[in-house]
C-alpha cells in the first residue's frame, strides 16, 4: 500500500506530524509491513534516516546515477539513503513533465538496475475511449523495452485511470478486476509467466477506506497507490488495515 504524498505537506513540521502519526497507527496493525510512504525530495532523506518501522519511496527518479544533470536525484542516490522504492511515470508527471515513454523506459529500467523496486503507473485518460485497454497495453510494451526478466522481480504495477485521479470517481470493482485481468496478460506477453504471475498489481484512483475493501476483495488488485487519502494517518491506515484483511 503506497501513500503518494504528491506536493504535500507544505513545512518540514507538518511532513513529520503526518510521518509520525502514519507510524503510531500501523504499529496497531497485525500486519503493515506492505505499507510505504513516498513524501516529497525535502522530506524523503531525513525521514527514511530516522523513522523506522515503515519503507520509503520517491516520487520519480532520473535514469542515469550520476553527471551534469541540474536538479535531478539518482537511482543510486536513493538507494544510498534508505529508500527502496521509485514511482515512475506518474500521468501527472505524463501530463506537466511531458514525459514520454521513451523516457519513462529509461528511468525504469535505471531505477531496477540499481535495485529500487519500481512502481510503473499505467492507465487510460478515458473508459470512454472504444480502445482504452490496448491503450494501456501499449505504455506497458512502450514502458518496458528492454526490460529483462531478472530486473521485472522488483516490478510493480499501478493502474491509474486518469479520469478517476482526484476527481472522486473510481472504477467499479469488476471493471477493476477486468483490468488487472488484462494487466496480467499483456505482462504475460511482454514479460513472461514468472513475471506476470508475480508482480504485484496496485489501483490508484479515489482510492479511499469505503472503496478499498470491495477493490481489494472483488477487484483482483494486491494493493493500492493512495493520494489525497494518504494525507490522513487514520485514513491511510484504515486503508492498509482492510487490505490486510482482505488478502
Amino acid at each position: 500500500i503506497i501513500a503518494n504524498w504528491k506536493l504535500h505537506p507544505q513545512s518540514y513540521f507538518a511532513a513529520e506530524k503526518l510521518a509520525r502519526g502514519v507510524l503510531a497507527e500501523l504499529k496497531k496493525i497485525k500486519n503493515s509491513s506492505d505499507a510505504v510512504l513516498c513524501p516529497p525530495f525535502p522530506w524523503l532523506t531525513d525521514f527514511s534516516h530516522k523513522m523506522k518501522g515503515v519503507k520509503w519511496g520517491a516520487q520519480d527518479v532520473f535514469w542515469e546515477n550520476e553527471g551534469p544533470y541540474t536538479g535531478e536525484v539518482s537511482p543510486k542516490m536513493l538507494k544510498n539513503s534508505g529508500v527502496g522504492y521509485a514511482i515512475i511515470g506518474h500521468s501527472e508527471r505524463r501530463d506537466f513533465a511531458f514525459e514520454t515513454d521513451e523516457i519513462i523506459n529509461r528511468k525504469l529500467k535505471a531505477a531496477l538496475k540499481s535495485g529500487l523496486k519500481a512502481v510503473l503507473c499505467v492507465g487510460e485518460r478515458e473508459r470512454k475511449e472504444p480502445n482504452f485497454q490496448n491503450y494501456v497495453r501499449e505504455q506497458l510494451k512502450a514502458d518496458l523495452k528492454g526490460v529483462s526478466a531478472a530486473f521485472a522481480k522488483r516490478l510493480i504495477v499501478a493502474y491509474e485511470p486518469v479520469w478517476a485521479i482526484g476527481t472522486g470517481r473510481a472504477v467499479k470493482a469488476r471493471e477493476l478486476f477486468e483490468m488487472a485481468t488484462f494487466i496480467r496478460r499483456s505482462l504475460l506477453d511482454i514479460l513472461g509467466k514468472k513475471a506476470a504471475y508475480n508482480t504485484p498489481v496496485l489501483y490508484g484512483g479515489s482510492v479511499d477506506s469505503g472503496n478499498a475493501g470491495g477493490f481489494m476483495g472483488s477487484g483482483g488488485v494486491n494493493g493500492f497507490l493512495v493520494g489525497g487519502a494518504s494525507l490522513s494517518a487514520r485514513e491511510f491506515a484504515k486503508i492498509v488495515r482492510i487490505a490486510d484483511e482482505k488478502r
